[in-house]
């Protein structure tokens, strides 16, 4: 019986579905990392094995990753959480869910590849390519994900297999195939809405976002999958281009510019209403129980990350200013605590030395540097720094806005300076405002060149800003009031905010 299956005899444990399905019945059920962890080894062994005819592969394969998903779902929950989670609970996950991945698009496209290259035994699987092609796409953004998520280097394979899965799907005719991607999924899928869902979300900055936005905009794109289009004629709802013959990274797309026969397009406009009547919603507070974001997340988060994919959407970033090329070294902390330190405000508490970076090129608005894993630890998107250039005796404050890895795993940094010059203050109430606000350590930002009279931007610690209340404050001896407060921006530790100021007759006491 096995050498009708396989050609020859094997004894693979998984050599056919009962003993696959037995194995599966013996998995651990209460410790989803042990069985994703094994579920990886099983996929590897059985896309490495040449005895297997293409079909039972295929049988065998979606068999382990649908006894997979439930852990992928648990341990995802696990890792995009609101919570900070400890170094040894972030690795952990991120390995086992990494590393699954990796091993499932490997083990799709393999199988794929097979197909395409006419093996011995693969006419059986014919019926099946939608299907396999989808599942190729699905565990491709799920690799990417996770790459994102760390800022890593990504790998170069997903975009040539991605342009691979495209040509061959349009070639035989079934990109608009609908297909149930795994048992129990919400509406079936196309391989032309996983690689939408897959070009069309990585090509919205992620690079820009912080991990816990990396996973609720890569759901929310697919959420919206089958209002991203793929074509192979521009129009002006093209907002990226892909080159099938020489696949990289998505661009957005020039219109009116010269296309190959190999350039592809990806259409987002229809995705912008869906995100406006989203953001409508939360914008009261509600969560559509109709959006899956694989787990529970406020509101006040998801719009965030809403407005991330909106506003790239409808106004794509563009450079505002030339770089030049230089080379400048920088004394560097993380963090609103480590500022406030480094300018004498706060309590100095820590006893490690500032970072040292150097800069390789700067622009009127911000600067980038690139690191080795040195000086790079806790760095993210939206991480707040101090910086001080040598020679100077005052620091700045900058935040990181960009992120990614080279194939040196060397981290580029993009900031952005929000001052070149920052004072310590301290905050008081004013006017009987909210009790046990008094004594509250600031940064004064250096007015920038050109900003409006009259106002003035203050970074303050995290979750302390309160629009209904004023302040007082001294800076060179000189009392102001703070009024009319607005919030420009939450940050990890920080809140930026910006105040209407009125110098107080009468000049402060020296302290």
């Amino acid at each position: 019986m096995l050498s009708g299956i396989f050609g020859k005899k094997s004894d693979h444990p998984m050599s056919d579905i009962k003993s696959a399905q037995a194995f599966l019945d013996e998995l651990p059920k209460n410790d989803a990392h042990k069985t994703l962890a094994e579920l990886t080894d099983w996929i590897e062994s059985v896309s490495d094995n040449a005895d297997f005819k293409a079909e039972h592969q295929f049988a065998v394969l979606r068999l382990l990753d649908e006894a997979a998903q439930p852990c992928v779902r648990k341990l995802a929950r696990d890792y995009f959480t609101p919570n900070e989670l400890n170094k040894f609970q972030e690795n952990r996950l991120w390995l086992v869910l990494g590393n699954y991945f990796n091993h499932a698009a490997r083990a799709y496209f393999a199988l794929f590849r097979r197909g395409c290259d006419g093996d011995k035994g693969v006419a059986a699987l014919k019926a099946q390519e939608p299907l396999l092609a989808a599942r190729a796409a699905y565990a491709l953004t799920g690799q990417l994900k996770y790459i994102c998520a760390r800022y890593g280097t990504v790998d170069s394979a997903i975009w040539s297999n991605a342009a691979r899965l495209w040509q061959h799907a349009e070639q035989h005719e079934y990109l608009d195939k609908p297909v149930v991607l795994y048992s129990g999924a919400a509406g079936d899928t196309t391989v032309k809405y996983e690689l939408g869902h897959l070009l069309g979300w990585y090509g919205c900055g992620v690079s820009t976002m912080r991990p816990l936005h990396i996973h609720l905009s890569e759901r929310i794109t697919g959420q919206y999958r089958s209002s991203i289009a793929l074509s192979a004629i521009q129009d002006e709802s093209c907002m990226f281009s892909f080159d099938l013959d020489h696949p990289s990274a998505p661009m957005l797309a020039k219109l009116g510019s010269k296309a190959g026969p190999s350039i592809r397009f990806i259409g987002m406009a229809a995705m912008q209403p869906k995100l406006e009547a989203l953001l409508q919603a939360l914008e009261k507070n509600i969560v559509p129980e109709s959006l899956n974001l694989g787990g529970t997340y406020g509101a006040e988060l998801v719009r965030e990350a809403a407005q991330q994919l909106l506003t790239y959407l409808v106004n794509p970033p563009s450079r505002r200013a030339p770089r030049r090329g230089i080379n400048v070294n920088l004394n560097v902390v993380n963090g609103f605590a480590r500022l406030l330190e480094s300018t004498g405000t706060g309590l100095d508490l820590s006893k490690e030395q500032p970072m040292r970076w150097r800069v390789e090129d700067i622009s009127a608005s911000g600067f980038r540097a690139v690191l080795t894993t040195q000086g790079s630890d806790g760095i993210r998107i939206g991480s707040l720094l101090g910086t001080q250039p040598d020679g100077v005796a005052h620091w700045g404050a900058a935040v990181v806005r960009r992120l990614r890895r080279d194939d040196n795993n060397r981290l580029h940094v993009g900031a952005e300076m929000l001052t070149s010059q920052v004072a310590g203050v301290e905050l008081n109430q004013s006017g009987g405002g909210v009790p046990g606000g008094d004594g509250q350590s600031a940064l004064w930002l250096q007015a920038r060149q050109g900003g409006a009279s009259g106002e003035a931007r203050l970074l303050m610690k995290g979750g302390t800003f309160s629009a209904q209340r004023s302040l007082q404050t001294q800076l060179k001896g000189q009392s102001y009031l703070l009024l009319s407060g607005e919030l420009q921006e939450k940050g990890m530790d920080y809140d930026l905010a910006k105040f209407r100021v009125i110098q107080q007759e009468g000049v402060a006491e020296e302290t």
